[in-house]
């Protein structure tokens, strides 16, 4: 790898974005203590971990402001998944409510083209959102890992984000497998949504998402 006649490229790589301070910290308690706030959906695999109910952009004036925040960081990284600046909805919106102890199964989320995860409260570093390599993505099934292998980009198999602060938020293709490990701290909220393209076209062909 050292040789300086060997020239490496990365192919197809995937887009992760990690946008800091898309709302401050009032803003990020404001909507924790919005009265559609309240988590009553016991996740299937975590008792520790509640969701509300699906709410949309439209509901209200903060939550409009909210997504017109988002948006402008969803043209950006809809410009990366399919060269060009489209207009972008969230189609759904929630939020999730993770006490001590709780944790989020492995999964990604359908019907959308980009997802995010918006985070409303301190996270302990162990609870950081883990990112997966997709299952059977690659020629081949062998893997080498042992204590002497190196860990890299094109053979790791899982990526932890960076520990976000109250505000923050990362854009991911929906397609992309995530978890979130137990967590150790006090209570994690986070807003997670899905979002698509006003219409994407190929070679003649269009297909366009409306409400």
């Amino acid at each position: 790898m050292d040789d300086p006649q060997n020239e490496i490229f990365e192919l197809f790589p995937t887009p992760l974005m990690f946008c800091r301070q898309v709302l401050s910290s009032a803003e990020c308690q404001q909507l924790i203590e919005h009265p559609k706030a309240s988590a009553t959906q016991v996740n299937h695999h975590s008792k520790d971990l509640t969701h509300t109910q699906i709410f949309f952009p439209d509901d209200d004036a903060f939550f409009a402001e909210v997504t017109r925040r988002i948006n402008a960081k969803l043209v950006d990284m809809g410009h990366l998944l399919f060269g060009e600046k489209l207009n972008w909805s969230i189609k759904e919106m929630w939020m999730n409510f993770m006490k001590p102890g709780g944790g989020q199964a492995m999964h990604n989320h359908s019907n959308s083209f980009i997802s995010g995860i918006l985070y409303l409260s301190p996270t302990d570093p162990a609870s950081r959102t883990v990112f997966f390599r997709g299952f059977g993505d690659r020629g081949f099934v062998f893997t080498n890992t042992h204590k002497d292998a190196e860990t890299g980009p094109f053979n790791a198999e899982k990526w932890i984000s960076p520990e976000p602060d109250a505000g923050d938020m990362v854009l991911f293709p929906s397609y992309l497998l995530h978890a979130v490990p137990l967590n150790q701290g006090d209570l994690r909220v986070s807003m997670a949504f899905n979002a698509i393209p006003e219409r994407l076209q190929a070679w003649g062909y269009g297909i366009s998402f409306a409400k």
